[in-house]
């Protein structure tokens, strides 16, 4: 599950998975990102409707339990999201690059007066 929200899916995100061991990986491009049209709809884009869609699409592609799911950044919040709300459809989670968008974490991103700003000032 990429970050962003906004970013999308690139082939390279499969390199995480050896395909001799995994004999289907998937990438989602989240509602509004990557190849996901409309691009940048936020319109019915919450933390629950991506894990609706997650659902829907583990359901459409005959999926008992998704082996591992990945997730990275904004993806990590809702990989968490989908794992507690369907527990018995994730087997294993892999969170790289944690971000649970908490305040914090929001404002040291995006906040004239964050981390970011800080060590990026002219971006």
């Amino acid at each position: 599950l990429h970050g962003g929200p906004g970013a999308g899916c690139f082939p390279n995100h499969a390199r995480f998975f050896d395909p001799d061991r995994y004999s289907q990986i998937v990438l989602l491009d989240q509602r509004g990102s990557g190849s996901s049209l409309p691009r940048g709809e936020v319109r019915n884009h919450t933390l629950h409707d991506l894990v609706e869609d997650c659902e829907r699409l583990r359901q459409r592609l005959d999926v008992q339990r998704w082996d591992v799911v990945l997730g990275g950044s904004w993806g990590t919040t809702l990989a968490v999201a989908l794992a507690q709300t369907y527990p018995d459809a994730v087997r294993a989670m892999v969170l790289r690059g944690v971000c649970l968008l908490r305040t914090r974490e929001v404002d040291w991103l995006f906040s004239s007066e964050g981390g970011a700003a800080k060590q990026y000032p002219q971006a």
